[in-house]
């Protein structure tokens, strides 16, 4: 019955990747996994390692609150920051279509049902990234940032999971889902209760270094993986931006801010990443990989 049940699943598995979008073997070769896998994984687990011992052994860090004071303050119809708060509307935009097609008979042709959820998570991250940083640039402070951060580890936390699930291990990146999202969540309950960005910096650092990292060392399971490194840097371009808030402000003779530009730049991360789902294919021997370590983990 454990035998059917698996082929069951791998009939499902192959149905769900069409035959029609899979490029041979012989042209689409991933890497081999002993030769790839363990280096950066242990890379990973080091870096993690290192940035827990630096905030276990470093002092509190308190939420400066410089940080709320933005270059762009003008109000336009009514609304306060005006141009903070109205950047924000590509999010919902990318954010609400990337659901619906996530949903629409699986448009995207995701491989992998625990995939399917991170994709989901990720772009409902997105979607209230629009509501929780409008919220807080309307008038912000410690009370409202939280809203505006959550949403942001929600998104990061989906695309850690999406990676290990297709790079490293199924089982355990769909668990991941759950579990970096929850840490995410109390890095920033953290913070505002005790009043300490350790935490979420933590958990910021480490989705910044990771993903990039696992975008290019492990193997794909997919096509045009270069689109996680085009969306690496945008969100470099955004963070260099946001940086210099200020000084973008007077260069531009007070027409954009650079943290208006910031938000631009960021909501480019899941255009970019919504191109490389709707173009992308699957590999075929890395798909039959997938179904062999299913098929054996159901009979066992």
């Amino acid at each position: 019955m454990k035998d059917l049940w698996g082929e069951f699943y791998i009939v499902q598995l192959l149905r769900i990747a069409p035959l029609s979008t899979v490029k041979p073997p012989t042209v689409h070769r991933p890497p081999s996994t002993a030769t790839v896998h363990r280096p950066p994984v242990q890379a990973l687990l080091l870096a993690l390692v290192s940035f827990l011992l630096l905030i276990l052994l470093s002092p509190s860090i308190p939420q400066p609150q410089r940080y709320h004071h933005f270059a762009d303050n003008r109000n336009f119809f009514g609304i306060s920051n005006a141009l903070n708060v109205l950047s924000n509307f590509p999010f919902m935009v990318i954010g609400l279509i990337g659901l619906v097609l996530c949903n629409r008979r699986n448009y995207f042709n995701i491989s992998l049902e625990g995939e399917l959820w991170g994709w989901r998570c990720f772009y409902a991250g997105v979607t209230s990234v629009a509501f929780g940083s409008s919220y807080y640039h309307l008038h912000p402070d410690d009370a409202r940032l939280l809203w505006d951060r959550i949403p942001m580890t929600v998104a990061f936390a989906s695309l850690m999971a999406i990676l290990i699930i297709e790079r490293i291990d199924v089982k355990k990146g769909t668990y991941a889902i759950v579990a970096l999202i929850m840490m995410g969540i109390v890095s920033n309950v953290y913070w505002r209760f005790f009043g300490d960005i350790r935490l979420y910096v933590l958990a910021q650092s480490a989705s910044c270094i990771a993903i990039p990292l696992m975008a290019t060392f492990l193997p794909p399971m997919y096509t045009h993986s270069t689109y996680w490194l085009w969306a690496s840097g945008f969100y470099l371009l955004a963070m260099l931006q946001e940086g210099a808030d200020r000084v973008i402000y007077v260069l531009t003779f007070h027409i954009v801010s650079g943290h208006t530009l910031k938000h631009l730049s960021a909501a480019m991360v899941p255009v970019i990443l919504t191109l490389m789902l709707a173009k992308r294919s699957v590999y075929l021997g890395k798909l039959l990989h997938v179904c062999n370590t299913l098929l054996h983990s159901i009979q066992n």
